[in-house]
């Protein structure tokens, strides 16, 4: 019995990678054209640029740095880049890299990022977020974050902090899937180190939005 229930876990999961790489790449029998990178990179900077000029006056009204902001992207695959550090002055992404989002305590990580706002829910929260002081937590150097929307307004009841974890890679694992959090935009160590500069010598706090 135990083996027939490891193989149905097995087929499941290869399921639903199979499903995870057709919703993203479509199917490997349709032969159609893809865009090329340069279009791909042209698009991604424009729905960035498009998102950081929705953010000045917000940054403006709440006092939040106007040199950088964190954009987050939730509708692009975990096992590709979607953490990019956004430079509002010259309209560039100066970093990217891999983000996990909240598993909402589902076993398989072939899930798509699902969003909530309730406590214990285990899930991301979309909205934009102030990144507030660091502490030393389970993961090492962590920033709290306060929710600014209705929709993250629980952020920090919630523990929903800025932290790295061994398992999310440097580099895109892309059709593979990367690890989840319980909510918390979570990175690799590496890039957590190039963000802490950034954070820490800055005057103002850092806008983060996570969004879809």
């Amino acid at each position: 019995m135990k083996r027939v229930l490891l193989v149905v876990a097995l087929l499941i999961s290869v399921a639903a990678l199979y499903f995870y790489v057709l919703r993203y790449e479509g199917s490997p029998f349709s032969g159609g054209a893809k865009k090329t990178t340069t279009n791909a990179e042209a698009a991604l900077l424009a729905g960035l640029k498009m998102r950081a000029n929705a953010a000045t006056s917000f940054i403006q009204q709440k006092k939040l740095s106007n040199k950088y902001c964190f954009l987050i992207d939730m509708s692009i695959p975990s096992g590709r880049n979607r953490f990019f550090v956004y430079n509002l002055q010259t309209n560039e992404i100066v970093k990217r890299g891999l983000v996990a989002h909240g598993s909402c305590h589902e076993l398989l990580g072939f899930k798509e990022a699902s969003f909530s706002n309730v406590v214990n829910s285990g899930c991301s929260s979309l909205g934009r977020y102030k990144i507030g002081y660091s502490y030393r937590g389970n993961f090492g150097k962590a920033y709290k974050l306060h929710g600014l929307d209705a929709t993250n307004s629980k952020a920090f009841e919630r523990f929903v902090v800025l932290h790295s974890y061994g398992c999310v890679p440097d580099s895109e694992t892309y059709p593979m899937p990367i690890c989840t959090s319980l909510g918390c935009p979570m990175v690799s160590p590496d890039f957590l180190d190039s963000l802490k500069p950034l954070i820490d010598g800055s005057q103002k706090p850092i806008l983060l939005w996570i969004y879809n």
